[in-house]
């Protein structure tokens, strides 16, 4: 088995919490797009014996930023069709993000994804050292730094996260393929700060984002 079999959702099920649900988030960093959280809930009972697609998962799952694209995507068909695993995703928009700031753009979006499991859960692990969030703090949760790294399930929801937003982001890439979306998903690299300057922002730049408020305000 691999090093991350479900150490800190194992505590809280022995403390009596059966309903743990795990976030993370992917798109803080772009200057385009969407903020996506995912939330992932493991059943204690199918985890006592997991089926192969679940020890695949633990031998294999990586904090998403460390797999290929398409070991995310091998992944992500593993984790969306095994039913030993309950998942949800949800995003909040670049317009909603320049409103409320990122930060609360990104617990929006994780609360988003909360609210669509199948039933409430009664602990969350949170990738991240606070959280400001109020209907998020209403439950009682645990703040792990670098959760996509050390714990199970939040190694799960990153990749659920990055996928569901690089997909969105290649769709986007579509309807605005001057900025080339389907390479950096709205990221800051020098392709994109370039085409950003020849072209000038798009529908779904965050305004209050520096190097797209620079331009706008210039």
């Amino acid at each position: 088995m691999g090093v991350y079999y479900l150490k800190e959702e194992r505590k809280l099920w022995q403390k009596g919490f059966k309903r743990v649900a795990c976030l993370d988030e992917a798109g803080r960093g772009p200057l385009a797009g969407p903020v996506v959280a995912a939330v992932v809930r493991t059943f204690p009972a199918k985890m006592k014996s997991p089926n192969n697609g679940v020890k695949r998962l633990l031998n294999e799952a990586r904090d998403s930023k460390k797999l290929t694209p398409a070991k995310r995507e091998e992944l992500y068909k593993i984790i969306t069709k095994n039913p030993s695993i309950e998942w949800k995703a949800a995003k909040v928009s670049e317009k909603i993000i320049d409103k409320i700031n990122i930060k609360n753009a990104a617990e929006l979006a994780m609360f988003r994804a909360v609210k669509k499991l199948n039933s409430s859960p009664d602990f969350l692990i949170i990738d991240g050292k606070f959280i400001k969030n109020n209907q998020l703090k209403n439950i009682k949760h645990k703040l792990i730094v670098k959760a996509d790294e050390k714990v199970f399930s939040c190694i799960i929801a990153s990749i659920i996260a990055k996928v569901t937003r690089d997909r969105i982001m290649q769709k986007y890439h579509q309807k605005y393929p001057r900025y080339g979306f389907f390479k950096h998903k709205g990221y800051p690299t020098k392709y994109h700060l370039k085409m950003l300057k020849k072209h000038g922002p798009c529908q779904i730049h965050r305004r209050t984002f520096k190097p797209v408020a620079k331009l706008l305000n210039g």
